[in-house]
């Protein structure tokens, strides 16, 4: 259950992502920097070690949201979807990620779709694991979301996206200060499909915002829901 927001820039881009969780999930850990087949990496992790989105030093962000409306999942002993991001966020072009991507054991990972943003290519690739195929989809470097929600997938991605086009309509369209406010919305009213989402055994756990600027890269993480506390997120850049 997340909502993934991409805004681009004239020069590299913002991205913001909210994850919503059970409410007895064991809290995850604030982004770090790590080194992975000699790549510099960005992301905040469970106590395990996966994670739902990653920034490399090229400035590629991969996020990761359940694919609920699949309602397909694996039988037996499965891999979590946590383990997807950290094994290929270190490719900075969409085949090489791909290629990393049909390595995995995918018939032991449930359904997912899979956001890489490529900003020297100015690509956006997204890929759609059903069990049963990996495809790759192209998007448009434009503003836009990707939606997903346990409790009615269908039902959030058109509230959601109702707000969305609706807060695209304002002056403040882009800016760092709209994409917390969006973030952090209840419109039209607080609940299950409202973009900082709240219900009785789950909710909006984090809010990561990354910032791909023409010098520097680098992602903040605000731990609990974006509604509460101020989203003046402390970031972690890639060099410094």
């Amino acid at each position: 259950m997340c909502t993934v927001t991409f805004v681009p820039r004239r020069t590299g881009y913002r991205l913001a992502m909210n994850r919503d969780e059970q409410l007895d999930r064991v809290e995850a850990l604030p982004p770090a920097r790590r080194k992975l087949d000699g790549r510099a990496v960005i992301y905040p992790s469970e106590p395990g070690g996966g994670t739902w989105i990653a920034l490399n030093d090229q400035g590629v962000c991969l996020t990761l949201v359940n694919w609920y409306s699949i309602a397909t999942r694996v039988a037996g002993k499965f891999v979590s979807r946590g383990r997807v991001i950290p094994a290929v966020c270190a490719f900075s072009e969409p085949d090489l990620t791909h290629a990393a991507l049909e390595g995995l054991p995918l018939m032991q990972i449930n359904p997912f779709r899979l956001v890489g943003i490529f900003p020297n290519r100015r690509e956006i690739a997204e890929w759609r694991w059903d069990l049963k195929r990996l495809v790759r989809q192209p998007h448009a470097w434009r503003a836009q979301q990707w939606i997903s929600s346990g409790f009615d997938e269908p039902a959030a991605q058109r509230v959601r996206g109702r707000i969305f086009r609706l807060a695209s309509r304002q002056v403040s369209t882009g800016r760092v200060d709209w994409l917390r406010r969006l973030h952090r919305s209840h419109a039209p009213k607080v609940g299950p499909t409202s973009t900082c989402m709240h219900r009785e055994d789950a909710a909006t756990v984090s809010y990561t915002e990354v910032a791909v600027l023409p010098r520097q890269a680098g992602m903040a993480y605000h731990a609990g829901a974006p509604c509460r506390g101020a989203l003046s997120a402390v970031y972690r850049w890639m060099s410094g």
